[in-house]
């Protein structure tokens, strides 16, 4: 009774987590779109900053009301981790401009691929024929949804790839973090937080001239803008929270896979507010498709086998012995 009970506990806080992270995100969306479409604030690195510190304001109040308990992240670890952060999110503003959508939306399908390759090279995971399976399934329905026009230049695939590489290894180092420093997400949160707002508002303004020929001090600023500004900003806290929770209880390539669910979900929307007009069989059809294959990742990487790290095999009895504690948890442990 009581292992059921627990395994039910931890699939309702896991169901909890992803519904977080998935109406947050959606939520986001649809603020920043309408803050960049209708109020044209288009500078979105330094907009990115306001959202690191916003966050950093959220952490250090849950900090003095005595909710996060002080902890320890080596320097070296938080450099970089802020560096793979940070050239994520200019890696993906600079290909979104300089190249189509196609390309920039298989550039985001790269990234389950990469972060598979990432966890098999340094975690020693070991995926099952069906995870592998689901996993194709996904990035085929996916692609069949939002890929229409592809281009490809140089300086555009220089940037794309950049762009996967970074925010594979940031959503990666997340998970090794929290693991290795036994870090909740609002400890993560509140080391990686302040970092990132300080470099990406001194970056920003200048990045988003450069991206946008505009200049972020002379945008006109209304009680409108500033207040989906402020939308923006809170929505944020619970996006950047909820990534590092959904992370950290998962891993960066479950993340990646459930969720598209995020981008079939902002679809369906775009369709009801915007009209149907880009409704039409072959999209509906991908949609089918990643959502089979996505229950079929959440079915395949559950069962034993599954997707899980392998054990690594100690001569003699001492080894076996002494490393009961630790290789239990973190070699054979099932992700």
């Amino acid at each position: 009774m009581a292992p059921a009970s627990k395994a039910d506990r931890k699939a309702v806080v896991d169901a909890a987590a992803w519904m977080f992270n998935v109406v947050t995100s959606v939520g986001i969306i649809i603020v920043n779109k309408a803050l960049m479409a209708t109020y044209g604030f288009s500078f979105a690195t330094t907009l990115t900053g306001l959202h690191f510190a916003t966050t950093t304001l959220m952490t250090a109040v849950l900090r003095w009301l005595g909710y996060i308990q002080s902890s320890h992240l080596p320097l070296p670890e938080l450099l970089k981790f802020v560096l793979f952060a940070n050239f994520s999110i200019v890696g993906m503003n600079v290909s979104l401009m300089w190249n189509s959508v196609g390309f920039y939306q298989i550039a985001k399908l790269s990234m389950i691929p990469v972060s598979c390759f990432l966890e098999v090279v340094m975690d020693k995971i070991r995926y099952s024929r069906d995870t592998k399976l689901s996993i194709a399934v996904v990035l085929l329905g996916v692609g069949v949804c939002t890929v229409t026009d592809v281009s490809v230049n140089t300086k555009g695939f220089v940037a794309a790839f950049i762009a996967v590489w970074s925010t594979s290894l940031q959503q990666y180092y997340v998970h090794h973090l929290q693991r290795r420093y036994n870090l909740s997400s609002f400890n993560l949160l509140g080391h990686t937080a302040p970092a990132q707002a300080g470099t990406l508002l001194l970056v920003g303004p200048f990045l988003d001239y450069w991206l946008t020929n505009k200049r972020v001090d002379a945008y006109s600023y209304n009680l409108a803008s500033v207040t989906f500004l402020v939308l923006s900003c809170t929505i944020a806290v619970g996006t950047n929270l909820s990534q590092f929770i959904c992370i950290g209880r998962f891993t960066a390539v479950s993340f990646q896979v459930l969720g598209h669910m995020k981008t079939i979900l902002v679809l369906i929307m775009g369709f009801f507010i915007f009209g149907k007009e880009g409704l039409n069989l072959h999209v509906v059809l991908g949609m089918i498709i990643a959502v089979v294959g996505m229950i079929w990742y959440g079915n395949a990487s559950s069962k034993p086998g599954g997707k899980e790290r392998r054990s690594l095999s100690l001569p003699t009895s001492r080894q076996q012995k002494h490393g009961s504690l630790s290789d239990s948890n973190e070699h054979d442990g099932k992700v």
